[in-house]
């Protein structure tokens, strides 16, 4: 119980302290000619499950990621729940909101777990049913590989990988998801 609390307290922390970096790191390369068209968030909404990403401080021993959108009726409502330290471990969660940026026809969001910091989270590439999708940063310092479901074919996630190496992300950061709780 304790380190749950522990947890969604620091959580939430070191997620600021990353997102404060990233805004303050390098010159961003823009995405524009990659980015998706637009993004119907009534759809995007519901359960994903993380197959991949880049490791990012705030996830550490997570096992069985999923990050759950909830549409509202001025925001996107994201629940991120993760198992910490094994597939067996404690659930852990981080609740933010989420903002589409004006113009972007909600194929970028500005995600905030505390207020008022912010973070980008853009959508670069979409299946046509929701059934995947691949999330950028405008500097490629993070990325993921999200599903409908846990687990998706290895021919899927190749044609995912290269994808992602076209829009310039170093697949070679990649590291798989343990779902093996899901």
């Amino acid at each position: 119980m304790q380190s749950t609390l522990m947890h969604k307290t620091f959580l939430p922390l070191i997620l600021i302290t990353a997102l404060i970096g990233l805004h303050g790191c390098g010159d961003k390369i823009p995405l524009d000619d990659h980015s998706v068209q637009t993004v119907d968030l009534e759809r995007y909404q519901g359960k994903w499950y993380e197959i991949a990403s880049f490791p990012a401080p705030f996830q550490k021993d997570c096992y069985c990621t999923t990050a759950e959108y909830v549409l509202k009726d001025d925001y996107v409502k994201v629940i991120n729940r993760c198992r910490r330290g094994s597939s067996q471990g404690e659930w852990d969660e981080a609740e933010g909101k989420a903002w589409p940026v004006k113009g972007s026809n909600n194929s970028r969001l500005e995600v905030s777990f505390f207020w008022p910091f912010t973070g980008d989270y853009w959508i670069v590439a979409l299946d046509a049913d929701y059934q995947w999708v691949l999330v950028g940063h405008p500097e490629r310092k993070y990325f993921w590989i999200l599903a409908r479901q846990p687990r998706i074919s290895q021919e899927l996630y190749n044609s995912l990988v290269q994808r992602a190496a076209r829009l310039g992300y170093d697949v070679n950061k990649l590291k798989l998801m343990d779902q093996s709780c899901n």
